[in-house]
């Protein structure tokens, strides 16, 4: 891939940029939200700050992938894809190991007057 100053005007316009703000399931349409809120679980961790890349069109103005038409159905396959990632459903699992290690924990000092 080539670097982004060496692209002609062409080039970008056959890419589409995914924030992960479009995904979030807790932003509202105004805040930058582009999909529907139906769609569960579809939030972002505040590392990915990053966008992401897709190719819609090839050289010749013909699709990539025909289930891919628009930059709708790209989001709306990757608000169905996130909760079936590995570490999205592992997660679920260790979440009950973790909180029954922290009830013995010990108390924290008070703060200090």
């Amino acid at each position: 891939m080539a670097c982004a100053a060496a692209r002609s005007p062409a080039d970008q316009d056959r890419f589409i940029c995914i924030y992960p703000a479009y995904l979030n399931n807790k932003k509202t349409n105004t805040e930058g939200r582009r999909i529907p809120i139906s769609k569960k679980n579809k939030t972002y961790s505040r590392e990915w700050n990053r966008r992401v890349q897709v190719q819609l069109k090839q050289e010749d103005g013909s699709l990539c992938l025909v289930q891919f038409p628009s930059r709708k159905s790209v989001m709306l396959y990757a608000a169905e894809m996130i909760p079936k990632l590995k570490t999205r459903t592992q997660k679920a699992g260790g979440a009950d190991q973790s909180l029954q290690q922290g009830e013995g924990g010990k108390k924290g000092k008070g703060k200090k007057k």
